[in-house]
């Protein structure tokens, strides 16, 4: 087994183990509360953390199991490592200060916003590289649209959105435009990092 298959497995040992546990303690609390357990899966798929680090788990999965699938394919890992790597950016800068677990959810916060990103960009590294083109970048942008449209719809249907920067109640309609415009720019920024440092990576090893 190579280096890169060893790393692809503990990623998404990692990022399974971390979103079974993550959606225990949401179901725990949450029933506790007095909400059924349907509504606090409800809740868990609403996190563009949780949908990210499913994503990372499948692809990495893919890239043990089956290489050559469609979901470990330089553009999709591009996409996941994009994602990932805005999800551990984003907690650190606009969430982290304000959100202070404890106990397990500690270790489970830390796995999903810090572990999880570290791992995967790793076994991104450790991958063949040389394959990206500027148009892969599509899949990476399309991720972030794709979820908030879904926190937009979902929202106006439950009143409940995941994050204070996406929440129309807590900002204005400019402002969550400026927001949103923000958070794509970046996506696109580290995306086009990455596009560099795939063909930097190629080149060293050619």
């Amino acid at each position: 087994m190579t280096l890169r298959q060893y790393a692809a497995i503990v990623t998404a040992i990692v990022a399974w183990g971390a979103l079974t546990l993550q959606c225990g303690l949401i179901i725990e609390r949450m029933t506790s509360e007095g909400a059924t357990a349907l509504q606090a899966i409800w809740r868990f798929v609403g996190f563009f953390t949780i949908l990210t680090n499913l994503l990372v788990a499948i692809v990495s999965s893919a890239l043990v199991l089956r290489p050559i699938h469609p979901l470990a394919s330089a553009p999709m890992r591009l996409a996941a490592l994009t994602a990932i790597l805005m999800v551990g950016i984003v907690y650190s800068v606009a969430l982290r200060a304000i959100w202070s677990p404890t106990g397990l959810q500690a270790i489970v916060d830390s796995l999903l916003h810090d572990v999880t990103p570290v791992l995967f960009l790793l076994t991104w590294i450790a991958l063949p590289h040389g394959d990206l083109r500027w148009r892969d970048m599509t899949p990476a942008i399309l991720v972030p649209l794709a979820y908030f449209a879904y926190a937009m719809t979902r929202g106006a249907f439950d009143g409940w959105y995941a994050y204070w920067f996406l929440d129309p109640s807590q900002q204005s309609i400019p402002a969550l435009a400026i927001s949103i415009a923000i958070l794509i720019a970046a996506f696109a920024l580290v995306a086009t990092l990455a596009i560099w440092a795939d063909r930097w990576l190629a080149g060293r090893r050619t």
